[in-house]
């Protein structure tokens, strides 16, 4: 193979990989946003609208050791054909919900978000690794994350905007309001699916895969830096989504002096995972330099401060914040008016940018072998994502929005531990 076949080779797989990236997060972050739907169709209380959001993120628990098992036995490319293929089903049956009576729509609306959870899941356990792996591991893995994790964050600040423009009026929007994304995002999976098939895909740790996974798996739990990050992970990721997705609910809560329509308070939420995009991008440009320990201990740390300083400050104070809003139909970008706890809170985005590449590339350094088979372990805590922010949203139905921030504080107080104690390998003597 010549040097330049070489460079082709490598670079595609790489685009791939980002492109399902933005895939994950296209599809993911429609759950947070469509409890206000759920709200408004059903008669919902705030817990039991994040339902499809746990939905989506618990299939992670269910699939994240099989999804293991299918990178080890059928290999990255075809793990990532099927995982298309079920995201492509899972979205059919939340459109399907939309035709359902009443007394049934919102079961079905639930499952069609665990088997979308399920395709999530699986590509999430092909991009981590694949993406490490092509960048070279250590600082250089960790810059194609952060690359890859900008691109996410770019459609992740789509989503919730679309969602709020589709929504219209939040007291009598229904699931089929959300048809034009759903058509978006099944037209997104069969061009992909398309794409993919015809590129072709290495498979980086196929050499790797002779001991039985179960094996693997005991191999991977040895590592003590490897459980604390797979905790982080949990920890992560429920800080990301319940960040921005309570902030949406309590942007549209009535009782707010100045309430915000649903469009606007959507965008509001996807400055959030805007700024994410914005620190994925210094996260990539600075990553081979700053280690990961470093970068994130303190976002950690400034996360800690925002969302503290968010809880205590009254709610009827507000600031100007740069945003697109919608003032009678008309969308704009400008100055708008919000709570000051809520500007805080969409600058936590900027915080949480780089930590989930951070956290991967710490636990998973030195395992080696293990890595595959640790990829699918961290799948299963990604359900972190729905527990975390239902439990905020039963917080926030017993003792208000802002009270439920406290579980907010407490996983970026685990997170700062991680980074300064927790993360350190002190199992260099099990061979990989």
């Amino acid at each position: 193979m010549t040097k330049e076949q070489n460079k082709n080779y490598t670079f595609l797989p790489i685009i791939m990989m980002i492109l399902l990236f933005g895939m994950i997060s296209f599809v993911t972050n429609l759950a947070a946003p469509m409890g206000i739907v759920l709200k408004a169709q059903f008669g919902v209380s705030n817990f039991a609208g994040l339902l499809g959001n746990a939905g989506n993120f618990i299939a992670y628990a269910v699939m994240g050791i099989p999804a293991g098992i299918l990178l080890q036995k059928i290999g990255y490319k075809k793990t990532a054909l099927l995982a298309i293929a079920v995201g492509f089903v899972g979205v059919g049956i939340q459109y399907l919900s939309g035709y359902a009576g009443q007394g049934s729509a919102f079961a079905i609306y639930l499952s069609g978000a665990f088997v979308a959870g399920f395709s999530m899941c699986l590509l999430n356990t092909v991009v981590n690794p694949m993406l490490n792996t092509l960048g070279g591991g250590g600082n250089k893995g960790n810059v194609l994350l952060q690359v890859g994790g900008s691109f996410n964050s770019f459609m992740a600040t789509l989503t919730p905007m679309i969602v709020g423009i589709l929504i219209g009026d939040a007291a009598k929007s229904s699931i089929t309001n959300i048809f034009p994304f759903m058509y978006a995002a099944m037209a997104v999976f069969a061009i992909v699916f398309v794409v993919l098939y015809s590129v072709r895909i290495p498979e980086p740790h196929a050499a790797q895969s002779a001991e039985p996974l179960g094996r693997l798996i005991s191999g991977a739990l040895k590592f003590r830096h490897f459980i604390l990050g797979a905790v982080g992970i949990f920890v992560y990721v429920g800080v990301e989504v319940g960040t921005p997705g309570i902030l949406n609910y309590l942007l549209v809560d009535p009782n707010l002096p100045n309430p915000l329509n649903p469009i606007t308070a959507g965008f509001v939420a996807g400055t959030y995972w805007l700024l994410m995009l914005i620190g994925r991008l210094v996260g990539a440009s600075v990553g081979a330099k700053v280690s990961s320990k470093t970068m994130l201990s303190a976002t950690a740390s400034v996360g800690l401060i925002l969302v503290l300083l968010a809880i205590v400050l009254p709610i009827a104070t507000e600031v100007s914040l740069p945003v697109l809003k919608s003032i009678n139909g008309d969308i704009s970008f400008g100055l708008l008016n919000v709570p000051i706890n809520a500007a805080l809170l969409v600058l936590v985005g900027l915080c949480t940018s780089i930590m989930w590449g951070g956290i991967f590339n710490l636990a998973v350094e030195g395992l080696g072998k293990y890595t595959a088979a640790a990829s699918g372990i961290f799948m299963v805590l990604v359900c972190g994502g729905g527990i975390l922010p239902a439990l905020q949203g039963w917080i926030a139905d017993i003792a208000g929005y802002l009270t439920s921030y406290w579980v907010i504080v407490a996983g970026l107080a685990y997170l700062l531990y991680y980074a300064l104690i927790g993360s350190k390998n002190v199992n260099k003597d099990i061979q990989v």
